[in-house]
């Protein structure tokens, strides 16, 4: 475990300056939050620390009241690891804790369960600031992929993705994924304002309703590594086909679609 440690800010040669590298031609001067929102992921958190850039400006660790050693081990892996206790329930209701404990420009959302490969930070931060508003990540986009679906999941999320695209004027290839990113500034016109799973599609959906410039991120998938997930298909799924209706039914805020731009397939920790 001691070789995923990562020095402290103050000894951090790579955060030393204003601009931080992040390949040998690629520096950025935005500082980046990574967003993990965990409860009882003690045995997960080694996998997901491991592949996190040392380059990354802060780890904010949303801990949902964990009944295990998930703080205490995120403290080892990450010294200065940001931990803020959820008072609330539910994924989104975690999300919106983490983002609003944020001081970076850009926010990446990771899950705590192994299944994200944070050497991809890399190809969303540069889609951020190449001059995307949203960075998403898809399973289904060229080069993309996922060991972590069962038939009836993918057909329920190829069937909502379509219902969100003709509904409200995207073309996304996923849209129940919950490795993306985007500038803090989003978060405004986000107006985030659920609790569970369903959080994605309704960012999704308001990206798509603010007319912010997206591209997709080709993401590989993995398999949880230990214990097992809360989320349930059809009941999330009845929840996301829910908020559909509801933001559908509400008033856009703007009437013109997103700008979305796929992203070349790149190897794991290329810039795309």
């Amino acid at each position: 475990m001691s070789s995923f440690l990562r020095p402290a800010a103050d000894q951090d040669p790579l955060i030393s300056g204003r601009y931080r590298p992040v390949t040998s031609h690629f520096a950025i001067a935005p500082p980046v939050s990574v967003v993990i929102p965990a409860m009882n992921e003690a045995e997960n958190l080694p996998y997901v620390f491991k592949t996190l850039p040392e380059w990354i400006h802060e780890v904010v660790l949303v801990d949902g009241n964990s009944t295990d050693d998930t703080v205490q081990v995120a403290r080892d892996l990450w010294p200065d690891v940001k931990v803020v206790e959820q008072l609330g329930k539910g994924k989104g209701d975690a999300l919106i804790t983490g983002f609003a404990a944020c001081t970076g420009e850009i926010i990446v959302m990771v899950d705590a369960d192994g299944s994200a490969d944070g050497n991809e930070i890399v190809s969303y931060v540069s889609a951020l600031v190449g001059g995307a508003d949203f960075a998403k990540g898809s399973r289904f986009a060229n080069g993309g992929g996922t060991d972590d679906m069962t038939p009836i999941r993918k057909l329920g999320n190829r069937v909502l993705t379509s219902i969100v695209n003709h509904k409200f004027g995207a073309r996304y290839t996923d849209l129940c994924y919950g490795y993306n990113a985007f500038w803090k500034r989003c978060l405004d016109e986000l107006a985030l304002d659920c609790a569970g799973f369903e959080v994605e599609t309704l960012m999704n959906i308001r990206v798509a309703k603010a007319g912010l410039r997206v591209q997709e991120i080709p993401s590989h998938e993995f398999v949880r590594i230990h214990g097992t997930s809360n989320l349930r298909a059809v009941r999330d799924g009845l929840r996301v086909l829910h908020v559909i209706l509801r933001e559908h039914g509400a008033k856009r805020l703007r009437s013109r679609p997103p700008r979305l731009a796929i992203a070349p397939a790149a190897s794991r920790g290329e810039v795309s």
